[in-house]
Formats: C-alpha cells, sequence, structure tokens
C-alpha cells in the first residue's frame, strides 16, 4: 500500500497543470471540496491517516482567492498516486451526478 498526500487543487478543471492539477482535465472535476475528497476516498476503500481542511498548496499562494482550494488528506491507496487520483475524481463526478439527479426528481 503507499501512502501520499492529496491536494483538492490536484483534481480541480479550473486550474492548469502548472498550478498543480494532476489529472486530465476532462477528468477532473470544478471546484472540489476537501469533504467530496475525503468521501469519494473512503467509497474507494482508501484509508484515511489525516484530513488537514485549511492547507493550502504552495503552488496557488500566488493565485486568485477564487481559484484556491483548500484541504489536503493523507491517505494510504493500494493504487499509485495519478491512479488513486483519477479514481477520487470519477467517484466525485458519480456523486455529484446523482445528488444532480436527486434534486430534480424533488422538484
Amino acid at each position: 500500500m503507499g501512502r501520499f498526500v492529496v491536494w483538492t487543487s490536484e483534481i480541480d478543471s479550473r486550474l492548469p497543470r502548472r498550478y498543480g492539477r494532476e489529472v486530465p482535465r476532462n477528468l477532473a472535476v470544478e471546484s472540489p471540496k476537501i469533504g467530496e475528497v475525503v468521501e469519494a476516498a473512503e467509497a474507494l476503500k482508501m484509508r484515511i491517516v489525516k484530513i488537514e481542511r485549511d492547507r493550502l498548496n504552495p503552488r496557488l499562494a500566488g493565485l486568485d482567492e477564487n481559484l484556491r482550494s483548500y484541504g489536503r488528506l493523507i491517505v494510504e491507496s493500494k493504487y499509485s498516486k495519478s491512479k488513486s487520483l483519477r479514481l477520487i475524481a470519477q467517484k466525485i463526478r458519480e456523486f455529484r451526478k446523482s445528488r444532480g439527479r436527486s434534486k430534480r426528481k424533488r422538484k
């Protein structure tokens, strides 16, 4: 099992790769929240070692406040970091899609 840090900015579609986005833009999600990342990692059976909600990726220090995404977590996963990030982003997309449907049904 590998242990690594997951920053919310690594899966944020609003950011270019030079500011820390690790996954392809078509797989990334817009403005991921740390709660969504935690929920996705837990659903994928990754072990969460530590959650830090107020941490900012150092690469984002010079960006406008509206592009900054706070939070990081340390996880243990049986997958590589890049594969884990892709799976987390995919799971967040699934969660958002299912929640979007349930909101429409209620109206």
